[in-house]
């Protein structure tokens, strides 16, 4: 079956973005890219400092509630009818619950062909990234760096400690319609 769908997984400044933006340029269909922080982003500003909906302390510790939650069902549930239309997309996630978080999107896609995909990075120069990025909480990526990864299974895992995003992401590239 051709893959419809690549799943990135990996923790805040694990370099998904960079992966996604490589895929889609040496990926010989059109792939529309979507992110979870686009996601957060498309929340009410009244979800996104609140506790029914996503919460980012001062150490870097998210939290997410209800409100979170049913977005997030009907955002996975939205991509998933774009897939089904025809559309192939890559998606750009955080599995902050790590298995429970592949299961939410299993639950939505159903006989969709996926290729979920481990990005690795180790904790320090996540963090650097991180520092050198500007824009997220510092202590996020060390916090996430190993536990988005708990109890999920990947078909293929990607590690940028030292590699590049296009090396990542051809070596994805290459695995798309392969079982």
């Amino acid at each position: 079956m051709t893959t419809q769908m690549i799943i990135l997984n990996g923790g805040s400044s694990a370099g998904k973005s960079g992966i996604v933006r490589c895929l889609q340029e040496v990926l010989p269909e059109p792939w529309l890219a979507f992110g979870c922080d686009a996601f957060v982003d498309a929340m009410p500003a009244k979800t996104q400092a609140s506790a029914e909906g996503i919460e980012i302390s001062a150490d870097g510790v998210v939290n997410v509630g209800a409100d979170f939650r049913v977005l997030e069902a009907a955002w996975m549930e939205g991509i998933v009818a774009m897939v089904r239309a025809g559309a192939r997309v890559v998606i750009d996630d955080v599995f902050l619950g790590g298995a429970a978080s592949q299961q939410r999107w299993q639950k939505a896609l159903g006989d969709v062909a996926v290729l979920w995909v481990g990005v690795r990075c180790e904790s320090a120069v996540a963090a650097g990234r991180e520092v050198a990025r500007g824009d997220r909480v510092q202590g996020m990526a060390a916090l996430q760096a190993d536990a988005v990864h708990e109890g999920v299974f990947y078909d293929l895992e990607v590690d940028t400690t030292h590699a590049e995003s296009l090396a990542c992401a051809r070596t994805i590239a290459s695995r798309i319609g392969r079982p």
